[in-house]
C-alpha cells in the first residue's frame, strides 16, 4: 500500500473566500441573521446611549449644587430613561446569542453532513494518504473551532465594529481635542494587535497540527492496545506519546503564550489611554476649554472605555478566528477533492432468461443478473448474462507513479472456478482484488468482466455483483441480523437465517443472549475474532453474488470450523467465479488453478497436482521448504 502522509497545517491561506464559503451555508436563516443584527444594533446602541446619559444626569447634579435648586422630576426621568435602555440592551444581547446559536449549530450541521458525505464519495487512494486521527481531527477539533467562531466571534465582532463607530461619532461630538489623543492611542494598539496576532495565529496553526498527531497516535493504541500488551511495549509507547505530547505542550505553549499576554498589554494600554484622557479632560473642563464640563469628561471617559473594550474583544477573538477559518479551509480542502470517477454506463439488472439464452429485463428479483450495455453508436441496447468470466490482459499496475506493484499480469477465470493466489507479502494478491471491483483503475492492461472492459462497468453495479470477505473483519453498530443484512439491505429475514446457516453462523448466534437480535457494539468486540469471521461470511452470502471474493476469509477460524464452512461454500461456490487468498495452502488445494506471485509476476501457475509435480516455488512452500510471510 502507499505511504501514509501528514497533511501540513497552516494558517488561513484565502480568509475572505474561507468566510464567504462558511456563509453560504447560513442560506435560509436570512431573516433571522437580519433579526441577529437588529438585536446587536440595539444592544450596542444601548450601551452608547447609556454613557450618553451620563452628561445630563452629572451636569444637573452639578447645577444643583451651585444653585441649590434640585430638579428631582428631571433627575428621575434622566434614571428611568437609562433603566430603559439598558434593559432593552440586555434583552437584545439574549435574543441574538440565542438566534445565533441556532444558526451556527445548523450550519455545523450542513459542514459535517457535506463534509461525510464526500468523504463517502472519495476514492480509497484519498484514505491511503490520510490517517484515521487526523481525519476524525475534522469532524472534532476543526468544526468545534469553526462553532466558536460562529456562535461567539462574529457576534462579537459585528458588536464591537457597531460600539467603536458610534463611540467614536459621540465623542467627536463632545470633544474633537480629546479624540485626536485616542487616534494615536487606537494606532498603538493596532500595531500591538498585529505585532502579537500574527505571531499567535501561526503557534494556534502549529498547535492544530500537533494535536492532530496526538488524536491520530491515541486511536492507533487503542485499537491496538491488546498488540501492545502482549509484546510489552507499554513502555514505548508511553515514551512515544511523551514525545507527541511534549510537541503539543510546546506548540499550545506557544500559541497561547503570545494570545495570553495580549489582553494585560491591551489593559494596560486602556489605563493608559484613561489616564492621559483623565488628565487632559480635568485641565479643559477647568479651564472651560471647548465647553467642557465635568459632565462631559466623566460621560467621555465611560466612551474611552467603552472604545478600547471592544477592541480588546477583538483581538481576543482574532485567534479563535484564524483558527477556525484554518480548519474550514481543511475542511473545505476535503469537500473540494475530486470523488471516485465514474465513467461507466454498463449497468447491473435482474434478468429472466429464457430457455432459448433470451435475456430481457424484469423489475423484480429473479437470481439471475445481466449486464445492460447501451451502444453509443447505433443506439441499440444488449444484454449479457453475468456468469462471472474473468480476465485480466498484460495488467500492469503501481500505487504511485514510478513504483509498480503488478508487472504484465495475465490471467483468467471461468465462470464457476475457484482461483487462489499464493505468494509472500507484498506480492501484490490484494492488489489484483483491489483491481477486480475498481477501488483502483489500471494505467495499463486490460480487465475485462464477461468480456466487458470493467472500466464501461459502472463501479456500483460492479461491486454490487460481487461480494468480498476481508481478513480484517469489520462489524457495524447494530444487531447481528442487521451486520448480516448490510451484505443485501433488502434481504428477508429468511434469507438473513439461510446464509447464516450457509456459513455455519447460525448454531453460535442461537447461543448469543438474543439471538440474531443481539447488538453488536465497538466492531463486535463482544464475539470471538472467529465468530466474527463467520458474520462477515454470512453478510457475502446473503448478497448471492456471481462473483466472491476471499480475502484470508478463514485466517481467525480454527481448522475443524474452517472445514464445516468450506462445506457451506462449496454450495455458495456452486455456479460462481471465486477468487480466494490464503496463507493457509490446505484451503487452496481444491482450486481448479493456483497463481503464484512473487515481486508482482506470476511465476506459477496450475492446480496443485500440477505445481506440486513442477517442484517450483509452490511445491517448496507446500513443502515447508520455504513459509509464506
Amino acid at each position: 500500500m502507499p505511504p501514509v502522509k501528514q497533511r501540513e497545517m497552516a494558517k488561513p491561506e484565502h480568509t475572505f473566500a474561507a468566510l464567504k464559503r462558511i456563509f453560504s451555508y447560513m442560506h435560509g436563516f436570512r431573516i433571522q441573521f437580519v433579526l441577529v443584527i437588529i438585536g446587536i444594533f440595539i444592544s450596542a446602541f444601548a450601551g452608547i446611549a447609556g454613557n450618553y446619559l451620563l452628561k445630563p444626569i452629572i451636569d444637573n447634579l452639578e447645577n444643583a449644587f451651585k444653585t441649590g435648586h434640585w430638579k428631582y422630576g428631571k433627575f428621575i426621568g434622566i434614571l428611568t430613561v437609562m433603566a430603559v435602555i439598558y434593559a432593552l440592551g440586555a434583552l437584545s444581547t439574549l435574543f441574538y446569542q440565542r438566534v445565533m446559536m441556532k444558526i451556527s449549530t445548523t450550519t455545523l450541521m450542513r459542514i459535517r453532513n457535506d463534509l461525510f458525505c464526500k468523504m463517502e464519495m472519495l476514492p480509497i487512494r484519498f484514505f491511503d494518504k490520510h490517517t484515521h486521527g487526523e481525519l476524525m481531527s475534522l469532524y472534532t477539533n476543526d468544526t468545534d473551532a469553526i462553532r466558536e467562531m460562529l456562535s461567539n466571534s462574529i457576534a462579537q465582532f459585528i458588536s464591537s465594529a457597531i460600539t467603536i463607530v458610534g463611540v467614536f461619532t459621540a465623542m467627536l461630538i463632545y470633544s474633537w481635542r480629546l479624540t485626536i489623543l485616542v487616534v494615536a492611542v487606537l494606532f498603538v494598539i493596532v500595531k500591538v494587535i498585529g505585532f502579537v496576532g500574527s505571531r499567535s495565529g501561526k503557534g494556534f496553526a502549529a498547535q492544530q497540527k500537533a494535536l492532530g498527531r496526538v488524536n491520530g497516535y491515541i486511536e492507533e493504541m487503542i485499537d491496538g492496545q491488546k498488540v501492545v500488551k502482549v509484546f510489552c511495549h507499554e513502555e514505548k509507547a508511553g515514551e512515544e506519546f511523551d514525545a507527541l505530547n511534549e510537541e503539543l505542550c510546546k506548540a499550545a505553549t506557544h500559541a497561547n503564550t503570545f494570545a495570553n499576554i495580549l489582553m494585560p498589554i491591551m489593559n494596560n494600554l486602556s489605563y493608559i489611554h484613561y489616564a492621559l484622557t483623565a488628565i487632559a479632560g480635568g485641565i479643559m473642563a477647568v479651564k472651560g476649554i471647548g465647553g467642557m464640563t465635568v459632565g462631559t469628561v466623566v460621560s467621555y471617559l465611560q466612551f474611552t472605555r467603552s472604545f478600547s473594550h471592544p477592541i480588546t474583544q477583538v483581538s481576543q477573538q482574532l485567534n479563535s478566528v484564524l483558527t477556525a477559518l484554518a480548519g474550514a479551509e481543511r475542511i473545505f480542502r476535503v469537500i473540494d477533492e475530486e470523488p471516485e470517477t465514474d465513467d461507466g454506463y454498463v449497468t447491473l439488472v435482474n434478468a429472466d432468461i429464457a430457455a432459448d439464452g433470451t435475456i430481457t429485463e424484469s423489475d423484480e428479483r429473479t437470481g439471475r443478473w445481466a449486464w445492460k450495455h447501451p451502444h453509443k453508436a447505433d443506439g441499440t441496447v444488449t444484454y449479457t448474462e453475468v456468469r462471472g468470466n474473468v480476465e485480466f490482459d498484460d495488467v500492469v499496475f503501481g500505487y504511485e507513479p514510478n513504483k509498480t506493484v503488478l508487472n504484465g499480469i495475465s490471467l483468467y477465470a471461468k465462470p464457476g472456478q475457484k482461483i487462489a493466489f499464493v505468494g509472500s507479502t507484498g506480492a501484490g494478491k490484494t492488489t489484483i482484488i483491489n483491481l477486480i471491483n475498481r477501488f483502483y483503475d489500471v494505467p495499463e492492461g486490460k480487465i475485462r468482466y464477461d468480456g466487458i472492459n470493467i472500466n464501461k462497468i459502472k463501479k456500483d453495479d460492479l461491486r454490487r455483483s460481487q461480494s468480498i470477505v476481508l481478513q480484517d473483519t469489520h462489524l457495524f453498530t447494530g444487531t447481528v441480523m442487521e451486520n448480516i443484512r448490510y451484505g443485501r439491505l433488502d434481504a428477508t429475514d429468511e434469507e438473513v437465517y439461510a446464509a447464516a446457516k450457509l456459513a455455519n453462523a447460525d448454531s453460535f448466534i442461537h447461543h448469543l443472549e438474543n439471538g440474531y437480535d443481539t447488538m453488536l457494539t465497538a466492531d463486535g468486540a463482544n464475539l470471538s475474532q472467529g465468530q466474527r469471521q463467520l458474520l462477515a461470511i454470512a453478510r457475502a452470502a446473503v448478497a448471492d453474488p456471481p462473483v466472491l471474493i476471499l480475502d484470508e476469509a478463514t485466517s481467525s477460524i480454527d481448522t475443524r470450523t474452517e472445514a464445516l464452512i468450506e462445506k457451506g461454500m462449496d454450495s455458495l461456490m456452486e455456479g460462481r467465479t471465486v477468487f480466494v487468498i490464503a496463507h493457509r495452502l490446505s484451503t487452496v488445494r481444491n482450486s481448479h488453478a493456483i497463481m503464484v506471485l512473487e515481486h508482482g509476476k506470476i511465476i506459477e501457475r496450475g492446480n496443485h497436482n500440477e505445481l506440486i509435480a513442477q517442484h517450483g516455488k509452490y511445491y517448496q512452500l507446500y513443502t515447508g521448504m520455504f513459509e509464506l510471510s
